[in-house]
Parts: C-alpha cells; structure tokens; sequence
C-alpha cells in the first residue's frame, strides 16, 4: 500500500481520483485500486486550489481577528468565497491586511491533513464554532438531498464521515489552525503561490435563509499562475465595461423603475427597437421552418397548473394568487365561490389545451407551435440581475407535439434550426450539455427517462459538438439538452433548451389518430431557442459592448453636417434612406462638429455621413465609421445602396463575406467597441 506523492512525480498533479472517487494525494491506494490523477489546472484542480485558498483566508481572518467566526467556504465558478461573523463589517483596508496574512500563510508551506473525527469529538474541538456546531448535525446530506438548502453545506460535511483538516508547520509539526472540511485539498498551502487575490465583500445570510443571521462574505479567485490570474483580472475589466446595465443606461435602451417593481423592465425606444428586431428575425425563422404562431393569456385558473403539476413542483416560483370570482349578497353571505388565478410563470399548459382543442391526426405532427410569451416567475430579489434575472420575461417559447417515431428526427432538426438561428445573431460558439434525472426530483418511469436520455445524448453526439454532462439538472417531466454559447471575451452563457416531455400529454390526456385508426399519445417536445427576450438582448448587447451590427442598431445612420447650411442637403440624403427603412437621425444641434462625431461614437452608431462643401458640390457624402477610419467623396448612390446592403444581408461585421459582396470598400467598418471609459 502506497500513496498518492509515491505514485505521482508530475508538480501539477494535487489530487487523485480513486476509484472514481476525488482524494487528497496522502490517500492511501492498493495495486488493484483504479488511480488517476488531478492536475492543477483541470476543473478538479481548481475546485482543489480555490477551496485551499478560502480556507488560508479564513486561517488569516482569525490571525488577525481571533474573535472571528467561521461560515462556510466553498470553492464556486473561478473564485471562492468565506462567510463570517464579525463584530464589525470588513472593509476595502482588511482586504489587503488579509491578503498580506495569506502570503504568510502560504510561504509557510503548512500541510493540509486529513483526518476523520466522530460527531462528540469534532463538537469538542469546534465548541467556539457555532455555526460549525449546526453543520454537524447535517453530517452525510448531498447537494441533491431535500435537506440541503444548496448554500453549500456539503463542501463540509456532505460525506459519510466527519473529517477535519489541520493546518500542520512544516517545521515544528504542531497544527496551527483547522476547519470541519469534506476535502480534498492540496498537500500544502505553497501550492496556492501567487496567483490569487481577494475581489471583493459582500453580505451573505447564514445557509441562505433570511431569517438566519447575516455574515460577511469574502470573496477571492485563485488561478495556477500569476499569469494566469492577470488574465483573469483582464477578463473581469473587459466584462465590467460590456456590462450590460451599464451600457443600457449610457445608450438609453431599458430601465427599471423602482414605481413598477423590482426584476420588471421598461423598454425605451431605442431598446424597443432592438428587441423588436430580434423577434422580428425569430418569427422569420420559426415561419419558415414550420411553426404555427400562437397566442395565450398573462393568468389563468389555478386548476390548469395543478393538472400540469406545476403547483406541485415549482409553487415558490410563482406569484401568489389572486382569489377572483367571489359574489357575495347583500348580508355578506357568499353567493358564488371565488378561485385562485395565477400569473403564468409558464406557457406549456396552455399549448396543450391549444392542442386538445380539437382532434388531431398524425397527419399533423409534428405540430410546432411557437409564441413570444411573457411570464411572471417570483425571483427572490437578492437573485435578480439586470435582465438576465428578472421577474418578468418574455419567452420565445414553442412546443413540438410529435409520434414516439419522430422524437429522434425532430430533436435533431430543432438543434440544427437553434444553430442557424444563433449564428444570425453573431454567436458562433457552441457547446451541448445534457441534464439527466433527479430521482427525488421527477416523475415518470425508470424506462421512459433511460429512452429519452439516450435519444437526447445520440442526437448530441451526432452533431459533432462537445457533450458536457449536467448529472441531476433536468426537470422534473423530462432530461434537455441544452445548447452553451461563447461569446465575445470568451464567456459561457446557456441559451436554448431541448426537452423530452412524457408527463404533460399524459396528464393532460392528449391524444392524435394514428394510421391504424388507433388513439396514440404524443410526445412533447419544450424548445427555448433564446430562452428569454430580456435575457438575450442583455448577452448581444455585452457580446457586442453596444456596438451592434447594423441591422440591431437603433440608429444605423447618423448625419453629421460640417456647418448649418449643409443641414438640407443632408436631410434629402437621410430621407432617401429613411424611405427604404433605414433608421436615421441628422444632427442639427449647435455643438461643434468634433463633439457630434464624439456623440455618434460614444453612441455606437454604425454610419456617420458627414458633408462639407466638396460634398455637396460633388453630390456625395464621407463616411465614418465605428472605429475611427473615415472614407470622403462616395456618391450619394453608392452610399445608400452600400447602407442598405448592409443591413439586408444582416452582415454580423461589416467586411465579412455578406458585406463584401454589397461592397468591399467599406471593409474598415466592424462590430468593435469604441474605447469605453
């Protein structure tokens, strides 16, 4: 029997997988045990690395404040965060007296080890540790268990012992400090190196309940290298620019009036444009390959949710009642009984009385129906977030109503058709991840959910993307496939959903005519190109940092005159192009040329037409473009051919292959941002 550190010689290895289980490199193996290891820079590792590094912040918080005490510190996407409770909140200034703590810490090199305790003596040696203490008693729960509230509880004490890791001098050999921690993590604290740094405080309440008590959270991110983190760091400067509540508020696009309510977004006019451009595109797409449009209510009934089990499975997010219908006479006596209406939170239930509506044959199916349906989802307000988390969303939902024989084809054809569409909107960089079955979360039978996994995972496989796999995501009526997109500055951001639905037609009692005269169930397909209007519109307007191809512009065209007399020359240009629908402004304030030309810059506006006496005298315009280059002396009608051309090719950037075949000399104009402040 041998240990990890004998087995492995790589540095970059941190951990192990023993037979498929994740172990500190101390674990003890035999010959017939099935080792892997863990490097550094694999999602495994750095969930190691990242986890290691909490636990030195919270050894360091309670070097310098020893009356600290401690939440929870997991390791979560590219960081790690610390809870704790103090007398006093943490400020910027402890944030770099911690990290100085840290460095300490790490050069230290002090061994992380590993060791297994019963409940009486972990709650003797964490006795100062109150929170600690209550942990103890959750000894064994998964973060798919009911008793996890999914604060994460289980990086503790989410095995089927209690372990605690000591914080061990390499010199003296004594343990300098200790944490209740599930594990694993890596040898020593030298590993961390330099390539960490803490980001950023917030409030946090205890396990995520209001009425626990609120701690204060550190957050931090940790990366194999110094490099590596200033890279990071850059990613997080380019991502704070494209902001997309930032940005919204600079271009006058949406808002969110504390008068209407939180997660509920107006639209300005400019935004309004925007949108309706990209559902414009959506109906051109779902028309043509085969979707009928349909239309339902904001509420309903309750029954129609308790038939669809949504009351039973997604109650705390929807709205509360509103009790309606009650007629009471004059004594006060009730005359009528009233009943529940719900805001919908979602539209499947109401497709399929579109559906059950009258008879269907075979005939028909697939038979897609699709609507830009707005829904009332009751998000905890800590959870909302510009509109990529709001309470009210409009989505551009469709149900697919197919035979068992169909399903295979059907989900196919609907990724291929998710694919194109995305990429006529500019991204073009994918990955699938399938979300399989929570058992204590679902409903069905153990042969429905096996056949319809595997049909979905064939169909992303076939398709020749990544596979990434989301154990226990899926719904409860069905496993999805959902497509994953890359945008601009590399960032991942999930959009459309393909789900199998075996539960609803039953429920529901839809039924078609097969060819044997037969009454057959169909099968329901839940597709979710964009997922929602809101959402989507906020991940274009940071893929392009506002600078939207021309055919998303609100403004697509700005004329700019050198002085006031040119003002009607240039109106007649701007109106022949407002004629053929293009969207135009003429800037007839009194500023000074160079600070229009800064306006319609700063505005990201795609064409600036610019005119002077040279212009005008030779019945032309000079274009300027986005990114600064500037071309003189285009005739009138070359400009507005070039403009239009531009925007009915829907050219992602102007240059690429749609444009140059319009034009190939206006190939200095593209989709980058302008320098944002």
């Amino acid at each position: 029997m041998v240990d990890g550190f004998e087995l492995f010689t790589d540095r970059s290895v941190v951990a192990m997988r023993v037979n498929g289980v994740l172990t500190d490199l101390a674990a003890q193996v035999t010959p017939t045990d099935d080792v892997t290891p863990v490097t550094i820079d694999s999602p495994d590792g750095l969930s190691i690395l990242r986890h290691s590094a909490a636990h030195v912040l919270a050894q360091a918080v309670q070097t310098v404040n020893p009356a600290a005490r401690l939440g929870i510190g997991p390791p979560v996407t590219d960081g790690f965060y610390y809870d704790f409770d103090v007398a006093e909140p943490f400020t910027p200034e402890d944030i770099k007296s911690l990290e100085k703590a840290m460095d300490r810490i790490i050069r230290q090199g002090q061994r992380f080890v590993r060791r297994v305790v019963t409940d009486d003596e972990a709650r003797a040696e964490l006795a100062a540790e109150p929170y600690k203490l209550e942990l103890i008693g959750l000894k064994g729960v998964s973060t798919s268990s009911s008793t996890d509230t999914g604060d994460n509880e289980s990086v503790e004490v989410g095995g089927a012992e209690l372990t605690i890791y000591d914080n061990v001098d390499p010199k003296t050999g004594e343990t300098v400090w200790k944490d209740l921690c599930r594990g694993p993590h890596l040898p020593n604290t030298r590993m961390i190196g330099n390539g960490y740094s803490l980001t950023r405080l917030a409030a946090a309440y205890w396990r995520g309940s209001e009425k626990n008590p609120q701690l204060q959270r550190i957050y931090g991110t940790a990366w194999p290298t110094k490099d590596e983190l200033r890279a990071y760091q850059a990613r997080l400067a380019e991502a704070a620019k494209r902001d997309h509540r930032k940005l919204g508020q600079e271009l006058d696009l949406f808002s969110f009036p504390e008068e209407i309510g939180s997660g509920l977004a107006v639209f300005h006019p400019k935004g309004g444009i925007i949108r309706a451009e990209i559902e414009n595109y959506m109906r051109e797409r779902l028309l043509a390959n085969g979707y009928d449009l349909v239309n339902t209510p904001h509420i309903t009934k309750g029954h129609l949710f308790e038939t669809s089990q949504h009351l039973n499975w997604y109650r705390d997010g929807m709205f509360p009642p509103m009790h309606l219908d009650e007629e009471v006479d004059a004594e006060g006596n009730v005359t009528r009984q009233g009943q529940d209406y719900y805001l919908k939170p979602m539209n499947c239930p109401m497709h399929n009385l579109i559906f059950k509506a009258r008879g269907r044959s075979y005939r028909e199916l697939p038979l897609r129906l699709a609507e830009f349906g707005t829904v009332y989802r009751y998000e905890k307000s800590g959870t909302l977030q510009g509109l990529t988390r709001v309470r009210g969303l409009t989505q551009d939902d469709a149900h697919i109503y197919v035979t068992q024989d169909q399903v295979r084809a059907e989900v196919a054809s609907q990724l291929e058709f998710v694919f194109e569409t995305l990429r006529g909107y500019g991204l073009t960089d994918f990955y699938l991840e399938l979300s399989t079955r929570d058992p204590k979360k679902s409903v069905g039978t153990d042969e429905q959910w096996e056949a319809a996994t595997d049909t979905l995972r064939q169909v992303g496989l076939d398709s020749g993307l990544e596979l990434v796999a989301d154990p226990g995501g899926a719904a409860f009526y069905g496993p999805k496939i959902s497509v994953q997109a890359r945008d601009a500055i590399g960032r991942t951001w999930q959009l459309s959903t393909v789900q199998l639905d075996f539960n609803q037609p039953e429920l529901f009692g839809l039924e078609y005519t097969a060819p044997d005269g037969s009454r057959q169930q169909p099968v329901m397909i839940h597709r979710a190109l964009l997922g929602s209007i809101e959402r989507f519109f906020a991940i274009l307007l940071e893929h392009y940092a506002g600078a939207f191809p021309v055919w998303l512009s609100p403004v697509q065209v700005i004329g700019i005159p050198v002085s006031e007399q040119y003002e009607d020359y240039l109106w007649e240009v701007l109106a022949t192009l407002k004629t053929a629908g293009v969207r135009v402004e003429l800037d007839s304030s009194s500023d000074r040329m160079q600070k229009k030309i800064r306006n319609a810059t700063l505005q990201r506006i795609p064409f600036q037409l610019i005119v002077g006496e040279e212009d005008r005298a030779n019945n032309a315009v000079s274009f300027r473009f986005r990114d600064g280059t500037q071309e003189n002396g285009v005739p009138i009608d070359d400009a507005v051919r070039r403009i239009i051309a531009s925007i009915k090719t829907r050219a992602q950037v102007l240059g690429d292959a749609d444009f140059s075949e319009a034009d190939a000399s206006l190939a200095p104009v593209g989709v980058a941002a302008p320098e944002l402040a």
